[in-house]
């Protein structure tokens, strides 16, 4: 099972926030637009760190070496690493 595609896994929460923030307008609701926004933002970034992680797990030569563990656990750390 191949993994979902970056972009449709953003569209989708970008779809599920769209919906909530168009309900919340249309009751003229602006603390829940506002607070759906910051979610929305929140969420996103976390979303594309987790991302990275996954690609970088997938593309990293551990798997290519059969599943070393202790490269995997590298890959995360220079992924992770504070730039």
């Amino acid at each position: 099972m191949s993994p979902r595609a970056r972009q449709q896994i953003l569209e989708n929460l970008d779809t599920i926030y769209r919906e909530a923030y168009e309900r919340a307008k249309a009751a003229k609701d602006e603390r829940r637009m506002a607070d759906l926004d910051a979610a929305y933002q929140r969420e996103q970034l976390l979303l594309e760190v987790l991302l990275d992680i996954r690609d970088g797990i997938s593309a990293s030569p551990a798997r290519e070496a059969g599943g070393n563990p202790l490269a995997a656990l590298d890959t995360i750390r220079r992924l992770t690493r504070l730039r």
